[in-house]
């Protein structure tokens, strides 16, 4: 069943609206609560009068900070250089951005929860506001942290050779100054969480997260719990994309009036709260170098990164996520002999910065990429030619990079290649020549990456945190009628995990991939394990799928050479029946040697217990790359000063692919939000720090209309060093196509003496470009 291209499973129950999300879920004494937020980026609480809230219609309680007396969510890293901050679960003090929690609003329905939120009076005193980076980090600037020395909460720099040295001696330097702006994820379903809590049960949440095991542990450590009586579900997930790996105060707060009124409590965020309190993303300037010798090969590499982090560093991931990933991967998939690179985050009164589709690769992709371009105009060469010249070579493997991380294996030549060939690449320039450079201009723009996915326990998706994210486990039993349930603390929000690892469980028993259910995101039925994430369900749920089906299958054939007086080794399991290798008719199905297994008694060996069931866990210890080429093509309008994508192409290598259906739907969907990435979507702060992108009239993601047919290829390389030979591919879409666009933009106009070095890149910024040179 691997490789083959099966139906989503679970699609059945979605598409026939039989999806159980957190919004469906109704409990007998339910209150909902709103909560009364910030209005100001910056401001002293001075006092919070509750009086009108309590007496307005259905209300059962108004919340505060002081109320609830949780501890803060602090996100602790040993990481040197980082200076952790404590994100209340309600402001105490102060506020700290615009959309932050005061009050916490509970009632008898949610209608009347928003509008008692509204008469929440709060007396502030507003503060000088830190909107921009560069600013707050200067002396005197506000600080947003008034414990803290300073707005900087981040610092790391990677060193490799002598960077400055071989820069000054290159006989070819690009260099500029990119800016990729502000993004939200955007999810179809918003942020939602339903607590009940009992004296005998203990807690029960149900989240729309990504990370229950993750939420279990902390939110036992906060409201002081043992963890065996705090049991977090994630049922149906409608998207998560990064954002829903984080612990909000949103979910702590559920919890906590849970417990306080003795009644479950119910939160469900609209639009404006999601695109004012999720976490958001990138926010990033970055100065970089590149150096060639004369043979056209790079010699040297340069970045200073700097990262508006917003007010909070998030739980578990920390502030450092992603301006770290930003120059961990800014060397990419080349051969980069001499490299310096330096992060700094920021501390801003704005959204907190987290974990989005990608992390850090497509800022850092998008910039070397685009140094690559640069370079390759420069030096008068084709682009994918100076690529090809530059990248590691598989004789390079392992291959350990600039930053540390070590590359097990890769397709990098093979994927500029077969892009070249699947695309027409030489027509499409040679179309591209005899086009009139008339209003509208073709550009053409290529972006190769590489990714680490599955990391297992030698590297902390969380820098320097001490948060185990290097193990998955599963149990896997075979019921007495021979259906077969697979129970995983991964979290499903719309990859197919029901579907991959079932397939997974189908081919290593030899049954049917319908024989195999898979129950997920349940903290109180599956072992121990953190969530889904950083590209690794399919390498860590796929592994331990492996290991616990064989330990089953183990034992399935010693049960069975029992009953049927012949050797394990001498036993087939195909199709349900596990028989006489030669000897077809001495069969005996795998349904009645579970019936046995639970039956105990002299029909199983002695040394052999009752039941049918296996528990085993995963670390794929560092983790597996997986790399990919892009190529798109794009018309600029230089009137409307429009972008419109006229032809994506995609090789990519993810390993042994379990199911080409459900890969073709990621890359496709990755490469969807990359496209809204690099064309569209921005969160746009005023300098007061109020937020001007608070609805999706104002904050633009794509639509079927920009998305043009995408052309997918998979090379299928197993990976080297993961059980099964399995590599991630949930976030690759979204790292290569913010550079392939940038590029081809960039194509488009240069021949009008204009590049790109800021995403998106909207027609107001087209239309700055054209009119700068025009002036």
């Amino acid at each position: 069943m691997i490789g083959a291209r099966v139906p989503r499973v679970e699609d059945a129950r979605l598409l026939a609206g039989r999806g159980r999300f957190v919004g469906d879920i109704v409990l007998p004494r339910m209150a909902h609560v709103a909560f009364a937020r910030s209005v100001h980026a910056h401001a002293r609480i001075r006092a919070i009068d509750r009086t009108a809230a309590l007496s307005a219609p259905g209300v059962i309680d108004v919340a505060t900070a002081s109320d609830l007396a949780v501890p803060p969510l602090v996100a602790a890293s040993k990481m040197k250089g980082y200076r952790p901050t404590g994100w209340p679960v309600l402001a105490s003090g102060k506020v700290r951005w615009a959309g932050e929690a005061v009050a916490a609003v509970v009632a008898d329905s949610r209608y009347a929860a928003e509008d008692a939120a509204e008469a929440v009076g709060v007396d502030y005193e507003p503060l000088p506001v830190a909107a921009d980076p560069a600013a707050a980090m200067l002396a005197g600037a506000p600080l947003v942290h008034e414990e803290a020395e300073s707005n900087v909460l981040v610092t790391r720099t990677f060193s490799q050779g002598d960077a400055a040295a071989a820069l000054q001696q290159a006989v070819t330097v690009v260099r500029e100054r990119f800016t990729f702006h502000r993004h939200a994820g955007i999810a179809m379903e918003n942020r939602a969480c339903l607590a009940e809590f009992s004296p005998d049960a203990g807690l029960t949440l149900w989240s729309a997260t990504q990370i229950p095991g993750i939420a279990r542990d902390c939110l036992a450590d906060l409201l002081g719990l043992p963890a065996s009586r705090v049991r977090v579900i994630a049922p149906d997930v409608g998207g998560g994309f990064g954002i829903k790996t984080v612990l909000y105060p949103e979910e702590v707060v559920v919890a906590a009036l849970a417990r306080r009124l003795g009644r479950p409590v119910k939160w469900t965020g609209d639009r404006r709260e999601d695109l004012q309190s999720s976490t958001q993303s990138w926010d990033e300037v970055i100065d970089a170098a590149l150096g060639f010798d004369a043979a056209g090969r790079v010699v040297a590499l340069t970045a200073r990164v700097v990262g508006d982090l917003g007010a909070y560093s998030i739980y578990p991931w920390t502030a450092a996520i992603e301006v770290l990933q930003v120059v961990g991967f800014l060397p990419g998939p080349y051969r980069v002999p001499h490299y310096l690179a330096e992060a700094v985050g920021v501390a801003t009164n704005k959204t907190p910065m987290g974990p989005y589709r990608g992390v850090g690769r497509p800022v850092s992709t998008f910039v070397m990429e685009s140094l690559m371009d640069r370079a390759a105009r420069t030096l008068d060469t084709d682009p994918i030619d100076l690529r090809l010249r530059n990248v590691i070579r598989p004789e390079d493997f392992p291959y350990r990079s600039p930053s540390g991380l070590v590359w097990d294996s890769g397709c990098f030549t093979e994927s500029l290649e077969q892009v070249r060939a699947l695309a027409g690449y030489d027509a499409l320039r040679a179309d591209q020549r005899a086009a009139s450079n008339g209003r509208v201009r073709r550009g053409i723009g290529v972006a190769t990456y590489v990714e680490l996915t599955g990391v297992g326990s030698a590297i902390p998706v969380a820098p320097g945190a001490d948060v185990a994210t290097g193990t998955e486990g599963i149990t896997l039993r075979v019921e007495p009628g021979g259906a077969i349930t697979l129970l995983s603390s991964l979290a499903g929000f719309g990859q197919g995990i029901e579907t991959t690892l079932a397939q997974v469980v189908a081919s290593e028993l030899g049954v049917a991939v319908e024989q195999v259910v898979v129950l997920h995101g349940d903290t109180g039925r599956s072992p121990h394990g953190t969530g889904a994430y950083a590209s690794r369900s399919a390498v860590l749920g796929g592994g331990a799928a492996i290991l616990a089906s064989r330990a089953v299958r183990e034992k399935a054939l010693a049960i069975a050479a029992h009953l049927l007086e012949a050797a394990p080794a001498d036993l087939t399991l195909e199709d349900g029946l596990i028989s006489v290798r030669g000897t077809p008719d001495r069969r005996v199905s795998l349904a009645e040697v579970a019936r046995i297994a639970y039956a105990g008694g002299r029909r199983i060996p002695r040394d052999i217990e009752p039941g049918l069931e296996a528990t085993r866990f995963y670390d794929p210890f560092f983790g597996t790359a997986s790399n990919a080429t892009h190529l798109a093509v794009v018309d600029v309008d230089t009137e409307t000063c429009a972008v419109s994508v006229a032809k994506y192409v995609v090789v990519e290598d993810c390993g042994r692919v379990i199911n080409p259906l459900i890969v073709e739907g990621q890359t496709v969907g990755g490469v969807a939000q990359g496209v809204g990435a690099a064309l569209l979507e921005e969160v746009v702060h005023a300098e007061d720090g109020q937020l001007l992108t608070g609805s999706l009239m104002d904050y633009l993601v794509p639509t079927a209309m920009e998305i043009p047919a995408i052309e997918v290829r998979h090379l299928d390389r197993p990976s080297p060093t993961t059980l099964g030979g399995f590599k991630g591919v949930g976030e690759g879409g979204t790292i290569g196509a913010p550079a392939a666009i940038a590029n081809a933009v960039a194509d488009a106009l240069a021949p009008l003496g204009i590049g790109v070095a800021e995403l998106p890149i909207t027609p107001n910024r087209i239309f700055r470009l054209l009119s700068h040179r025009k002036g």
